[in-house]
């Protein structure tokens, strides 16, 4: 089955942010190390907000631009600083809450919020509460002061029992929970292929996925998950969260695509010496992938008829549960209440 997603909608989550009303298409993108510049599209005047906390209503936010006619706006930040904008049509009153997708970290991977994407009934999934992660063995004093600064109250490693072993991570002070598993379980004996690796991934991932969904319902504040890449592994469990709150599919699928852009992989593991490792199949693995140039760029997450392999994924619980909704009340034990629950916590 594939799934499609439309070129414009890409394109806009390529830029760094989430489609929202009233203004059309607002988006964040860092020019600078201090500097970060907000444009949206509206015929009418708006009026520019922002705020470090990502709830924050006009009332508690700072004025940037007043009766704001030109679509784009210069806002200078402090580095590293999380910053929350709110876009206010001033005919209709209605409001665009707006932020970067991207953590901009020095020595990070993939980490960014999911905050924004549109779920059904008109609602947006709300910033600042849920972030998705590659490997965070070689960030940096900069690097966690930035994650500190998010106030997670939960970060779930998604990672093999060897993975964690060779790359431990670097953020402190956040509970931390993982589920032991070995990589021979994730790749059968070998390198898999799109399909052979998404397959076995509800089953595989269940146990990490009933975590993470503890979390979300506990509603402690921002939660964390991570895989190594923060592509696959993390991809499927994004895919489910968003699932489980109404996100259409296709905004889904460019998600999941993000990552081409965002992966950083030379900070997702530490150079790993193979003749120190001799013996450790996983460790070998890491080693010859880090000696292949081609691994130095990310590859698009898709067959060469341009197949998602998340799709092989949402395949797999069709068949076998009949539904994603099927799934996470079956396998993940999720009930209607949940979800509801979920929206009502997670949606604005």
């Amino acid at each position: 089955m594939r799934l499609p997603f439309t070129l414009p909608f890409l394109t806009l989550l390529l830029a760094g942010t989430a489609y929202a009303l009233p203004a059309e298409a607002p988006l964040v993108s860092r020019t600078a190390a201090d500097s970060l510049t907000v444009t949206w599209r509206d015929p009418n005047p708006v009026d520019v907000f922002v705020s470090d906390d990502p709830a924050a209503t006009i009332a508690k936010a700072k004025v940037v631009s007043k009766d704001d006619r030109d679509g784009r706006e210069i806002v200078t930040v402090r580095p590293g600083e999380r910053a929350y904008f709110l876009i206010r049509d001033r005919k209709s009153g209605d409001i665009a809450r707006v932020a970067e997708r991207v953590l901009p970290l020095e020595q990070g991977s993939n980490f960014r919020d999911i905050g924004g994407y549109p779920a059904a009934g008109g609602k947006h999934v709300r910033w600042g509460l849920i972030y998705r992660s590659g490997g965070q063995p070689l960030l940096t004093t900069s690097d966690k002061a930035s994650i500190r600064a998010l106030g997670l109250t939960s970060l779930v490693d998604l990672r093999s029992s060897e993975e964690r072993v060779l790359a431990p991570t670097r953020i402190d002070g956040v509970p931390y929970q993982a589920v032991g598993y070995s990589m021979a379980a994730l790749l059968g004996g070998g390198m898999k292929n799109g399909e052979g690796t998404y397959r076995p991934m509800p089953v595989l991932l269940a146990p990490q996925l009933r975590l993470v969904f503890a979390d979300l319902l506990a509603k402690k504040g921002a939660i964390a998950y991570n895989c190594s890449a923060g592509q696959d592994r993390t991809g499927f469990v994004t895919a489910m969260i968003l699932s489980a709150l109404d996100v259409p599919r296709d905004t889904i699928v460019a998600d999941y695509h993000l990552s081409t852009t965002y992966r950083r992989p030379e900070w997702e593991m530490p150079r790993i010496n193979a003749a120190a490792h001799e013996g450790d199949p996983v460790a070998l693995m890491f080693a010859r992938y880090q000696d292949n140039p081609g691994a130095a760029k990310p590859q698009p997450l898709k067959d060469p008829d341009g197949t998602a392999f998340l799709s092989y994924a949402f395949d797999e619980i069709q068949k076998r549960w009949g539904s994603v909704d099927n799934y996470l009340e079956r396998e993940i034990g999720l009930s209607k209440i949940d979800r509801a629950a979920l929206r009502a916590a997670y949606l604005e």
